[in-house]
């Protein structure tokens, strides 16, 4: 991207990345978590937190949830944040009702304005990374938020025509090729065009933003059984097989297609460095079996970095101190780490020596990787 250089100048210089974090929606469990997570001082020990939310909101949370003696830094924007401080953002100067468990009109209002503040110091540079909790897509909705959720938002907000929403916990990476459409529309969305960017984003995001230099990706069938060599659906075939041969070629280490649930029955999932899925539902539900407490969402494709955890507003336990801050935390880690691996990779990337090392390609690995993928019967999955 022509903006990444820009977004990520100042990250060198800091002694503590600046990670932005939305508050999401004030109804739900977003301020419980948040809270919870930086009620440990260790927290600010590894970067500065900058809350985009309202004091008094954050306040009344605080003094429901007894989450221990968090103190806001008030600031304007991200520039003034001082690293050891919970700084604080607010966004909203008018009273905010809270309605715990209700996707009301206003908690939606702030959460946008929050969002909005937020992507404006990350797209300064002010900011390194972006941490959003849980927003409601319902009451968020309006003429100025006309997106199924955060991952398109931000595609468009920083210009991206594609991005990729990827699932993580630790070494268990899952992308899905179509998101948040309506499962009777995904036949149709599914290209060999598509399949092959969306391998393109995430290989790329292996490498740069998780420091894995030849990453290998599974690709999963649409159909039951991956079609059962047209039996079940020609799409496999036809759009999926020509997609993963053309992506091989180009030096994506691709695979498949593989039948989804023998692949995760089996465990097969551990032997690959990131898994695409043709729709939601085929890779968020066995992430979200494996992975609730600890997942992070993390959009892969941006030339900024947003993290967030991999669960929604929990209205049916808010206000109920029930919130397990683990995903949160981990969404915070994953930013830093995102960041980090950025830095070296373009400092490497900057040197055509270094770039070399990085970027090199042993066709007899492929080879022997591509002879082991056609002697592999998919079926005993």
């Amino acid at each position: 991207m022509e903006n990444e250089q820009e977004y990520n100048q100042e990250t060198a210089s800091q002694d503590l990345y600046r990670i932005g974090i939305t508050h999401g929606d004030v109804n739900g469990i977003s301020y419980e978590i948040i809270l919870k997570a930086l009620s440990d001082p260790r927290l600010t020990e590894l970067f500065t937190p900058v809350i985009y939310g309202s004091s008094k909101v954050a306040s009344y949370h605080k003094k429901a949830l007894d989450t221990g003696n968090i103190h806001f830094n008030l600031v304007r924007s991200a520039e003034q944040a001082e690293p050891g401080k919970v700084n604080m953002v607010n966004i909203y100067s008018g009273e905010i009702k809270i309605d715990l468990g209700q996707p009301t009109r206003i908690a939606g209002e702030v959460a946008y304005l929050a969002l909005e503040s937020a992507t404006a110091d990350l797209g300064g540079g002010h900011l390194q990374a972006l941490v959003t909790a849980p927003i409601s897509k319902q009451n968020i909705q309006s003429s100025k938020f006309p997106f199924p959720g955060h991952t398109e938002y931000l595609a468009k907000k920083f210009g991206v025509d594609d991005s990729l929403m990827l699932m993580v916990n630790n070494d268990f990476r899952i992308g899905v090729i179509t998101g948040h459409i309506p499962l009777r529309e995904v036949p149709a969305a599914i290209s060999k065009e598509l399949i092959l960017h969306k391998l393109w984003i995430f290989n790329r995001s292996l490498v740069r933003d998780f420091g894995i230099r030849k990453p290998r990706i599974a690709v999963l069938g649409l159909n039951p059984h991956a079609g059962d060599q047209g039996v079940l659906g020609e799409e496999e075939q036809q759009v999926v097989v020509p997609a993963i041969k053309t992506a091989f070629d180009e030096g994506i280490l691709a695979f498949g297609p593989y039948p989804a649930d023998g692949f995760f029955g089996s465990a097969s999932f551990r032997d690959f460095d990131g898994i695409l899925a043709m729709y939601h539902d085929q890779g968020l539900i066995p992430f979200k079996a494996l992975s609730f407490k600890s997942g992070v969402n993390f959009t892969a494709g941006l030339p900024v970095v947003r993290t967030s955890p991999a669960h929604g507003t929990a209205y049916d336990i808010a206000g109920k101190n029930l919130a397990s801050p683990d995903a949160f935390r981990e969404a915070i880690y994953l930013a830093i780490d995102v960041v980090r691996n950025r830095a070296v990779y373009d400092e490497y990337s900057a040197d055509p020596l270094r770039s070399s090392v990085l970027e090199e390609d042993s066709d007899a690995d492929r080879n022997a990787l591509r002879d082991l993928s056609d002697n592999h019967d998919e079926s005993d999955l």
